[in-house]
């Protein structure tokens, strides 16, 4: 499997090095360029490339960076790929400005697919990059954290959900991409290792109606992060 990941941050980062530890082809890019990643890439085992060339991953392309740099991207290459392409992004406006299609209601990862002209699966964006790091076990461990994922591709949430368990996670069909906001920043699944029916119930319990609640009280919660 050949895998693209565009971002080398925390989240992007730790995917690079559990897709790589399974023998995957990892392409790594950032939008610094090749070069500020070549130590990165060599002590993981990937390769460091363009965003160009990790866009045009064969399989899966992991798209980790702010909601702001997402009109970046390379687009046209986006557009042409036949690849799974996961959106691991959620929106801080205190990072990346407002965006008025999200502050009007469209959901964060239904922006991305009318900006990239591709459908994505949502996952990764909902457990800390040190747990997602750190905290994979293997398949029946008690305690085992489960992650959540949604899309409205079966095959491409299968994908997804295959790599969840292979690095040590358990996967939780989320729903459509429509539902994505149940694991957004400020819901009840957002940063809790729950296992698969601790999920599932954090799932359920999210509110609607407390979309743009929960957006500001994880904006304000994140503020400092971006000073």
């Amino acid at each position: 499997m050949e895998i693209g990941i565009i971002g080398s941050g925390n989240i992007g980062g730790a995917l690079a090095r559990h897709f790589a530890k399974l023998g995957r082809d990892v392409k790594i890019a950032n939008s610094r360029g090749p070069e500020t990643l070549r130590d990165l890439a060599s002590e993981i085992g990937a390769t460091a490339v363009t965003a160009e060339e990790a866009a045009g991953a064969r399989d899966l392309v992991v798209i980790s960076i702010p909601q702001k740099a997402v009109p970046d991207l390379p687009i046209d290459v986006l557009k042409a790929s036949t690849a799974v392409i996961v959106d691991t992004g959620n929106y801080y406006p205190a990072r990346d400005g407002r965006i008025t299609e999200i502050d009007g209601g469209m959901m964060e990862s239904e922006w991305v697919e009318r900006a990239i002209g591709r459908p994505v699966v949502k996952a990764f964006n909902h457990i800390y990059a040190a747990s997602l790091a750190d905290k994979g076990v293997p398949a029946g461990s008690p305690g085992r954290i489960s992650l959540s994922i949604a899309g409205d591709d079966p095959a491409a949430k299968k994908v997804v959900l295959d790599l969840i368990n292979e690095i040590g996670f358990d996967g939780v069909d989320a729903g459509t991409i429509a539902e994505s906001w149940r694991q957004q920043p400020g819901t009840p699944a957002y940063g809790n290792e729950f296992d698969v029916e601790g999920r599932k119930a954090a799932l359920a319990q999210a509110d609607r109606g407390k979309i743009e609640e929960y957006r500001n009280e994880a904006n304000e919660a994140a503020r400092a992060w971006f000073v």
